[in-house]
């Protein structure tokens, strides 16, 4: 069995009010830091499996990739869901 790929990702999601491309492209890989942070997985293992990085060969860009991303699948919950909902709307 193949495993679906993963979109490539930046050290830190793009900042923008609004919902980007990027945001659209990784929003499995929110929902599950979402699922993670919620089950209380370290974020080492969550970098590990979510990102395919060796938390141990460079803690502080593994530490930054997940808290940044972590960040913003929070922020799609507080606001970037609403433009999902508006164009669903629309359809």
């Amino acid at each position: 069995m193949t495993r679906p790929s993963t979109p490539a990702f930046l050290d830190e999601p793009p900042a923008s009010q609004r919902l980007t491309p990027y945001d659209r492209e990784h929003m499995v890989l929110y929902l599950r830091l979402l699922d993670a942070a919620r089950d209380g997985a370290d974020w080492q293992e969550a970098v590990q499996i979510l990102f395919g990085l060796d938390p141990h060969s460079n803690p502080q860009r593994c530490r930054r990739i997940h808290d940044t991303h972590l960040a913003r699948a929070r922020w799609m919950t507080e606001h970037g869901y609403r433009e999902l909902v508006r164009e669903s709307q629309r359809h």
